[in-house]
């Protein structure tokens, strides 16, 4: 049983009692769906869900495992020198051909290596130039650069200087390869990571990230899955009633079973500051998110290195909110413990701010179909591997399995899940058997005719949701991972019974399913593989539609594990 969320999904069962209803018929997840706040006993349990968490962002965002990365190559023009700073346009090229606009932020009249700070805007209308009294991003790189900070204020996709593909865009060939806002925006920022590293007056050991809103999504994603960030300041969106609106905040799997509170922990135990409001949905964080957080930081006798502020007003990231900011990395990077007075600013011109003002982008930019593709041949996974395709079909090989038999009727639920697996179970002896096809068990006993042996005729996933809320597959499994998961649950209790490994028969589409099960299960025996589906993105989106699996190698892999 994973720890954490799953119990949701099944308190009334605790892992005793196969549920008259599967769980996975309630589609009430989405991005306001009210989270109960999850506890664990243990360190070592925290650290398997962070590990597997880890695991489950990186497969999201198209990054598991991680592409190849150097320092990349950067653009910096049009330095601004200011009074006790200076300003330059940057354009990092993130992957071939594709460029992360934004500006750097630098101290002057101080010597030494500073800290480095990377810094996303969230949904502001002027993206990183956005200069209101509820979010200014000139107003706190300024000032974190007067204060010895070297920061990289960089645009979100589709925002100022990186729109060579809007802000929302992906289609479900596209997620086939997990290429959506998300994907692209996580990789941006590790990328920004690697730029402000390799600056020779960053000191590379001292890294922190600051963001609001959609900033604030990708400043505690990328701390989950990145530590380098040493010291992270989230801004109004750790939440348990609200997981962000914007397509760059739900990529296709991100959150099944999980919510952004546990995201936000996995920053422990480096000190992490979250600045919530009372006008917005971190309105109950000093009573929910905040101590839940708090407990995951006690695990590691570190209570003390997680903060939270709240301010009387509605989302920002006003003045406030920055001063309490620019305290708490002074605290952890100048070691320094008095309050911090935001000083007075000027905004530069958005000519002088905006790296292709004036000018054109370099040769061999790329066009929306040519960063499409170069993310495909940069992301691609060229060997099968059993534990990445699991985790791009989100599925598991159950620990447990409670089965209630009623003559030849079977009911299975994985203990802890709250989902209910039916079928016929026929007793004999030998090698036990595994037949589905994909109109039930009824079918599958009448057409496969298994004699004498103890054979589990399947009734796999059905379907019969209603899938059309907006981000469905970030919070819900698609039919075809939850069939997956039906065979595996079942080949799980089958084997538990039996004493032995499992063979595995699937009749017409369903030996799709059951190749794609024993690619990820070793232990299951295949007998039966599809003759007309071909693996193509047409064949995904239309029979097997799983976000990312043509990333992972689709079926060409699956056959080859599978065999093996």
């Amino acid at each position: 049983m994973i720890p954490g969320l799953l119990f949701l999904l099944c308190a009334a069962t605790a892992g005793a009692q196969v549920p008259s209803k599967d769980a996975r018929l309630d589609v009430a997840k989405g991005t306001k769906f009210e989270y109960p706040m999850p506890r664990f006993a243990s360190k070592a349990e925290w650290e398997q869900r962070r590990d597997q968490l880890r695991k489950q962002i990186l497969a999201t965002a198209g990054l598991l495992p991680m592409p190849a990365r150097s320092t990349p190559r950067a653009l910096i023009s049009g330095k601004l020198t200011r009074d006790g700073y200076s300003i330059e346009k940057v354009a990092v090229e993130t992957m071939p051909g594709y460029y992360l606009g934004g500006n750097l932020y630098r101290p002057l009249g101080k010597s030494g290596r500073f800290p480095g700070i990377v810094s996303p805007h969230g949904h502001w209308k002027n993206g990183r130039l956005e200069d209101s009294e509820v979010g200014s991003i000139p107003a706190r790189c300024i000032n974190l650069a007067r204060q010895g900070y070297v920061v990289f204020a960089y645009d979100m996709v589709g925002y100022n200087d990186t729109k060579q593909t809007p802000h929302a865009f992906g289609s479900e060939t596209e997620d086939l390869y997990n290429f959506s806002p998300l994907p692209l925006q996580l990789w941006n920022s590790l990328r920004a990571v690697d730029f402000i590293e390799s600056l020779p007056d960053v000191d590379s050991r001292r890294l922190g990230a600051t963001g609001a809103s959609g900033g604030g999504t990708q400043t505690f994603l990328l701390a989950a899955v990145d530590p380098r960030i040493r010291v992270d300041v989230p801004v109004n969106m750790i939440s348990g009633i609200m997981q962000g609106g914007s397509p760059c905040e739900n990529a296709p799997g991100l959150r099944h079973d999980v919510f952004n509170v546990e995201f936000g922990a996995m920053m422990a135990p480096r000190p992490m500051l979250m600045l919530a409001a009372t006008g917005d949905w971190t309105k109950n964080t000093p009573q929910n998110e905040f101590p839940t957080i708090r407990s995951v930081y006690s695990l590691y006798d570190a209570a003390p290195q997680v903060e939270s502020v709240q301010f009387n007003s509605p989302h920002n990231y006003h003045q406030g909110s920055r001063e309490a900011m620019y305290a708490f990395f002074a605290k952890h990077f100048l070691g320094k413990s008095d309050s911090v007075a935001e000083q007075p600013y000027a905004k530069e011109s958005d000519a002088d701010m905006l790296v292709w003002a004036g000018r054109t982008m370099p040769e061999g930019a790329l066009d929306y179909a040519g960063v499409f593709g170069k993310w495909k041949s940069i992301t691609a996974v060229n060997v099968p591997d059993r534990e990445i395709l699991r985790v791009a079909l989100s599925v598991e090989i159950p620990a447990q399995v409670t089965a209630d038999i009623k003559a030849s009727d079977v009911a299975l639920t994985r203990n802890g899940h709250g989902d209910r697996v039916t079928g016929i179970y026929q007793q004999g002896s030998g090698a036990p058997m595994i037949v589905v096809h994909p109109d039930g068990a009824d079918k599958a006993m009448s057409e496969a005719k298994v004699q004498g042996r103890p054979v589990l005729y399947l009734n796999a996933w059905r379907g019969g949701r209603d899938t059309s809320a907006k981000y469905f597959t970030t919070f819900h499994r698609t039919d075809a991972q939850n069939r997956v998961q039906d065979i595996l649950t079942a080949a799980a209790w089958l084997r538990t019974k039996h004493n032995g490994n499992v063979e595995l028969r699937g009749l017409n589409a369903a030996a799709v399913w059951t190749t794609f099960a024993a690619a990820v299960d070793a232990k299951l025996r295949l007998t039966a593989t599809a003759t007309n589906f071909q693996g193509t993105d047409e064949d995904f989106v239309r029979g097997f539609f799983v976000p990312g699996i043509q990333r992972v190698g689709g079926w060409k892999a699956a056959r080859a594990l599978a065999q093996r």
